[in-house]
């Protein structure tokens, strides 16, 4: 038996390991700030590119300005010298016009109709083509009718044989009453029948001239001038009065005429000038107001305002020799109502609307803008009648008025920009570096 006792070590006795010191003891400050380190240097990198490409594109828009003869300075800012255009005041004649919307028509329009019933045996006329009045247009199978005129000429001819026989019964009847060799009432008698004879001539002789009518009316005439339209009927067809297309239509083209509306506070004007006898011209253009169709003038005014738009109805007459207005077209109408003679303008595009109301751009002799007050006028073809203390070939600026301040420094460039400094040069620019 072992004396020496033995110890039992139990867990719970066993000293703990000492806790490690070192980098790991606390990590999370450390991580912080490595995350804040990070976030910073990414922050220095992109701003340094952003930098770099502020400056090759300002280089670059620097180089592009140069090339094409400072027109990006347009952009540039408040005080930088703006590039304008501009054209001089001049003195002209300004035409005061009413633009409108109009619808051509025709001056007479009529619907060719038969006026017997018949088969239509000819077709005398060219769909479209132009036709006086009088003129065969169609010709109906007359066989019948030239027969009815033929009895009623016959039936005249026998009642005409028997008036004259009674005529002559009458003078001897009168011969013999005065020799006392037949009474009176025999003589009466004669007379009685003459007169009823006489009657039934006149009657057949009406019957006779509406045969004659209705003969007459198998060759169908155009009742006016103008141009005929699209064929409504067909050779071997039977035409009748009552088709409502009737054969053929014919609208008077040659004048013709253009129907539209302006305000009513032209009315004294345009009536004041038509009393007077003098012409108010009136031009027609097409819808898109590009191309002029043709010039007429005034022929007269509706005789009553509409209220419900406060506008007038005005009929304008046209030539047409040309035949470029249609029936029922719509056009764009330009009305002259007055000319002013001698006044300053400036074109429309100069005049601007601010606080001060209307105003110009006047370029100084030292290539400052100053603003002028003006009164705007009528227009006519982009130039407007201004007055205001404006002197003639005195440079409005038209363009470039977008920055524009009073006493600014401005560079004249053309208005054309075709024609302005760099307007040629190939898009493509040079070839880039390294290629």
């Amino acid at each position: 038996m072992n004396n020496s006792t033995e110890k039992k070590v139990t867990p719970q006795a066993m000293p703990s390991a000492p806790a490690p010191r070192g980098l790991f003891r606390r990590p999370l400050p450390w991580l912080v700030g490595l995350l804040v380190l990070s976030g910073a240097a990414i922050w220095w990198w992109q701003a340094h590119l952003a930098d770099s490409a502020v400056s090759d594109s300002t280089q670059a828009s620097g180089r592009a300005d140069a090339a094409h003869g400072g027109g990006g300075r347009r952009f540039a800012g408040a005080n930088a010298v703006q590039p304008v255009s501009v054209q001089a005041v001049r003195r002209q004649d300004i035409r005061v016009s009413v633009n409108a919307i109009g619808s051509i028509s025709a001056l007479n329009t009529a619907i060719v109709r038969a006026q017997v019933s018949g088969v239509l045996q000819s077709l005398n006329f060219k769909e479209g083509q132009q036709v006086h009045a009088g003129q065969v247009l169609a010709q109906i199978d007359p066989r019948v009718f030239q027969a009815a005129l033929s009895q009623a000429e016959g039936g005249l001819a026998r009642d005409k044989a028997q008036l004259d026989n009674a005529r002559i019964d009458l003078e001897r009847y009168r011969g013999l009453l005065a020799k006392d060799a037949i009474p009176k009432q025999q003589l009466d008698t004669q007379l009685a029948l003459v007169r009823q004879l006489e009657g039934t001539v006149q009657a057949d002789q009406g019957t006779v001239a509406s045969a004659r009518v209705q003969l007459s009316y198998t060759r169908v005439t155009a009742p006016i001038a103008g141009r005929v339209g699209l064929k409504q009927a067909d050779l071997g067809n039977v035409v009748q009065p009552g088709d409502a297309n009737g054969i053929i239509s014919i609208t008077q083209t040659q004048p013709i005429s253009l129907v539209f509306a302006v305000p009513a506070a032209h009315v004294p004007l345009i009536t004041a000038r038509l009393r007077s006898g003098a012409s108010i011209p009136v031009e027609a253009w097409d819808r898109g107001g590009k191309q002029q169709l043709a010039v007429g003038r005034v022929a007269t005014v509706d005789n009553a305002i509409d209220p419900s738009t406060d506008t007038i109805k005005v009929k304008a007459v046209f030539p047409n020799r040309d035949e470029t207005l249609f029936p029922n077209q719509a056009v764009s109408v330009t009305l002259q109502l007055d000319v002013l003679t001698g006044v300053i303008a400036v074109p429309q595009a100069a005049v601007l609307r601010g606080a001060q109301g209307f105003y110009v751009y006047v370029v100084n002799a030292d290539n400052t803008v100053s603003t002028r007050v003006v009164t705007p006028g009528a227009v006519d073809e982009g130039w407007m009648a201004v007055e205001g203390a404006l002197k003639l070939d005195e440079k409005v600026v038209i363009d470039g008025t977008d920055r524009l301040r009073e006493g600014a420094k401005v560079e004249l460039i053309a208005a054309d920009p075709q024609q302005r400094a760099g307007a040629s040069a190939p898009a493509g620019g040079g070839r880039r570096p390294g290629r």
